[in-house]
């Protein structure tokens, strides 16, 4: 497998792509690492740059996906699958962020009281 500019990937590269995608992360030379960013050596080589994204747009990134998963805007979803939704971010770690059950209450147009009371249904 070629990177972009047409040299070989290195497996380790290749190894944490899909990773990178999954949490929207970036990977970059280990040249252009700044601070913050964390640099993945192989064999004591650096050979990665991984730059991760800001937490702000992490929740608004995992509604985003749900959102494509589920083929419609949350708030369209029925009441069952909103609470699938509110399961799912809640093993995503979700509410661990602040203002999360806001955000999510408000994605789903249901108040923060019928997120929280999906929550305790689990």
């Amino acid at each position: 497998m070629t990177g972009a500019d047409g040299a070989r990937e290195h497996p380790l590269t290749r190894a944490v792509r899909p990773l990178l995608d999954a949490v929207g992360g970036r990977a970059l030379d280990p040249a252009e690492a700044a601070d913050g960013d964390v640099v993945l050596s192989w064999e004591g080589e650096p050979v990665l740059a991984v730059r991760l994204p800001h937490l702000a747009g992490a929740l608004d990134r995992l509604l985003a996906e749900l959102a494509r998963e589920y083929g419609t805007p949350l708030a369209e979803l029925d009441r069952r699958r909103k609470q699938e939704v509110v399961q799912l971010l809640e093993r995503r770690g979700a509410f661990e962020m602040r203002h999360g059950v806001e955000t999510v209450a408000a994605a789903l147009g249901v108040s923060r009281f019928t997120v929280y009371n999906y929550l305790n249904r689990a």
